[in-house]
């Protein structure tokens, strides 16, 4: 029985460690057990290098019809589990066909990497980067070994960005004037603004302003649509009278967000909304929704 179960066991054990590693920041990234793990961070024209290792069991030889590391940017959409649309594929061969007897050591480089998209996991859709190394084998069947990374692209200060301004209402029943300082905002930015009532003539009981995500997979009559929403910041509470201005003021660095995906390799979209909600007495809901364009910004490194 012991024979039977070790003739399953994969020949070798396979490692891939990055040349800066150690100096490199790593970010928390959930896997699909829901399990945080530490994946190293990158953007897009940096170089990706290390080195591989492949170390026999004990007692153990690997022979091989050779030996590569493929670097991958794919997409994959949960209804197709399983199936990924590869973006980016670039290949290294690491050895010709042979045997490994003992550890062995191959470096790799892949130079000025073009890694237009970010690291994103959604409701139906994920977009992932990974070293891929594949030790072709025939009868035996080839072994494979998975390293995830993080990319994530930094924009600078948009050069124009506008206020919003909006008049909603109920004819007769309810006029309110919103403005937001900004259309475009980055990840720790804060979200500030004012709502003015210009006529109130229904007992509005409380006044919310949520964060909502909407992300489409998909296209055409294929096109999947889900609406989280992120965050719900009270305003007011209580009746508000013809003349009073509420003011925003909702800071974003608290929430999970990410920049705005528009047309992801003609995949996905994520796009982000300001939904200001108002409840009456009877909980009768009037809500005005905006789109805002989030960006990630640059940190600056003391």
């Amino acid at each position: 029985m012991n024979y039977i179960r070790g003739a399953f066991k994969p020949a070798c054990n396979i490692s891939i460690t990055f040349t800066d590693g150690k100096n490199r920041k790593q970010v928390p990234v959930k896997k699909d057990n829901g399990q945080m793990v530490m994946n190293p961070l990158f953007q897009s024209q940096e170089t990706i290098a290390g080195k591989v290792c492949i170390e026999p069991y004990q007692g153990k030889k690997v022979e091989h019809n050779g030996v590569k590391v493929e670097l991958l940017g794919q997409i994959e959409m949960y209804f197709d589990r399983g199936n990924f649309y590869d973006f980016t594929s670039l290949v290294r061969e690491l050895d010709v066909p042979g045997e490994i007897y003992e550890k062995k050591a191959y470096p790799f480089e892949f130079s000025t990497v073009e890694m237009p998209y970010e690291t994103y996991s959604g409701v139906n859709v994920r977009l992932r980067y990974v070293l891929k190394v594949t030790v072709t084998r025939g009868y035996a069947g080839s072994i494979v070994e998975y390293h995830d990374f993080v990319v994530r692209n930094y924009s600078p200060l948009p050069p124009i960005n506008n206020s919003i301004k909006m008049e909603v209402g109920i004819e007769d029943c309810l006029h309110i004037e919103f403005e937001y300082n900004k259309s475009k905002y980055h990840l720790k930015d804060v979200i500030l603004g004012k709502v003015y009532f210009l006529l109130v003539r229904i007992k509005i009981k409380n006044m919310d302003l949520e964060i909502r995500r909407r992300e489409s997979t998909g296209a055409g009559a294929n096109t999947h649509v889900e609406t989280e929403t992120l965050a719900k910041f009270e305003l007011m509470d209580g009746a508000p009278v013809r003349g009073e201005s509420i003011p925003v003021r909702l800071f974003l660095t608290p929430y999970d967000l990410t920049p705005t995906h528009k047309n992801i390799n003609n995949k996905f979209s994520v796009k982000y909304y300001l939904n200001l909600v108002l409840v009456d007495e009877e909980d009768r809901r009037y809500f005005k929704q905006q789109e805002i364009t989030l960006y990630r910004l640059k940190e600056e490194t003391s």
